[in-house]
């Protein structure tokens, strides 16, 4: 992060600090709008919408997802290597309503769409995200992601999402470097072939799923 970036997130931070817990102000949406366009995009993308597979898509994401993130990168507790790559000096400084501000920025922004792959891996991807499987104790996955994957609360919209970026987090999750215990008991025995499949179908999918 350069100096005018590095400048313009405290700016933009010092204007959150006047947010109240229960109300996101026209002020507190502004700067975050603003941190959103200086620093956040320079990642994920205008709109958090990107075309790089190394970040992920934030736009219409979750709010509780967002925040839940965003805290556990503040915290220090989301630890998997890109996590502290990239995102723990970002949130070190963002106190909890610059968190929800910019949490309801994303959610509130257009989705990002979806990505036609090959239509095999999509069909074994979609009977996995809607099924399960079954022989091997995994759950459907639509159960708490929703049924057009776009999301429920703080279980993420995953509907659009890059495939190599679901890929990488279902494999730091399956390794227990990154701690998300529901998921890791969901999918410690899905396989890399599964992975890729479920990936690809949830990449394909569209604003509307």
């Amino acid at each position: 992060m350069n100096i005018k970036q590095a400048l313009s997130l405290t700016l933009a931070l010092l204007a959150l600090g006047r947010v109240s817990a229960d109300e996101i102000t026209p002020e507190a949406q502004h700067a975050a709008a603003q941190i959103a366009a200086t620093t956040c995009s320079t990642c994920h993308g205008t709109g958090g919408r990107n075309t790089s597979p190394i970040f992920p898509n934030l736009a219409a994401q979750t709010a509780p997802y967002i925040e839940a993130q965003l805290k556990a990168f503040r915290d220090q507790t989301r630890a998997d290597p890109d996590a502290q790559a990239y995102m723990w000096g970002m949130a070190s400084q963002l106190k909890d309503d610059a968190i929800s501000a910019i949490a309801a920025h994303y959610a509130a922004q257009a989705a990002a769409p979806g990505h036609a792959g090959d239509a095999k891996l999509i069909g074994r991807g979609k009977s996995i995200f809607e099924q399960g499987v079954p022989d091997k104790g995994i759950a459907a996955c639509a159960t708490c992601h929703g049924a057009h994957a776009q999301g429920n609360g703080p279980f993420p919209r995953l509907a659009g999402q890059h495939a190599s970026y679901l890929i990488k987090q279902m494999l730091v999750i399956q390794s227990a470097l990154r701690q998300a215990p529901v998921m890791h008991g969901v999918i410690k025995d899905l396989g890399r072939e599964q992975m890729l499949d479920v990936a690809t179908y949830l990449e394909s999918l569209g604003p509307s799923g």
